[in-house]
Order: structure tokens, then C-alpha cells, then sequence
């Protein structure tokens, strides 16, 4: 499953020619395709490790609407990649990052 939002992230990234909102929105997903660069971040308790963090706990408070992240936040957990609340993103902008990240575990990126 961490195989296939990896790929699908970088799909997704090499589908759109230059910055706009959707590409804005799924920046702090990188984090999550990159363990060493998530590992530096969170030494640097950087402002992206934040969202991150924000992203991942959002995502299991809403495991229930989307069950495909149950799985998805497992192998996130096996790899020290953990959430917690630092409310410094805004809901809507989690709600959309989840969506995004529920498209990738059902294969809409996946060539």
C-alpha cells in the first residue's frame, strides 16, 4: 500500500505542467514518499513536519469516512510516522489532502 501512494503521488505530481492549488495542497505529502526527508524534518520540528503531523492525526480521527486509510496509516506507523494535533492547518485544507490521499489507495493515479 506505501508502494502505491509513492508511485501515485509522483503520478500525480508529473500530471500538471506547473504550480497551481492541487500541487500547493499535496506538498506536504512528499514527506510522507521520503522517510530520510521526513526524519530530517521532524529533527528540525520544521513548519512541514507540523502539517504532516496535522494530515496523519486529521486522518485517523477520520478512518471511519475513509476506510482505506485504516490500512494505509498502519504501514505510515510501521515507518515512525506518527500524527499529532498542532493545529496550524486549516480543516478544509486536511479534508482535501485526505481525499487526495484516498484517490491514491484506490488506484486513480496508478498507471
Amino acid at each position: 500500500m506505501y508502494r502505491v501512494f509513492c508511485e501515485s503521488y509522483q503520478n500525480f505530481i508529473n500530471s500538471f505542467d506547473e504550480n497551481n492549488y492541487r500541487l500547493e495542497i499535496s506538498k506536504p505529502l512528499e514527506l510522507i514518499t521520503d522517510i530520510n526527508k521526513y526524519t530530517q524534518e521532524e529533527n528540525k520540528q520544521s513548519e512541514l513536519y507540523k502539517k504532516v503531523c496535522d494530515l496523519i492525526y486529521f486522518m485517523k480521527e477520520n478512518v471511519e469516512r475513509f476506510p482505506k486509510l485504516k490500512a494505509f496509516l498502519w504501514t505510515l506507523s510501521s515507518r515512525n510516522m506518527n500524527g499529532k494535533k498542532y493545529n496550524i492547518v486549516k480543516v478544509e485544507e486536511l479534508e482535501e489532502q485526505t481525499k487526495l490521499i484516498n484517490s491514491f489507495l484506490k488506484l486513480a493515479y496508478w498507471y
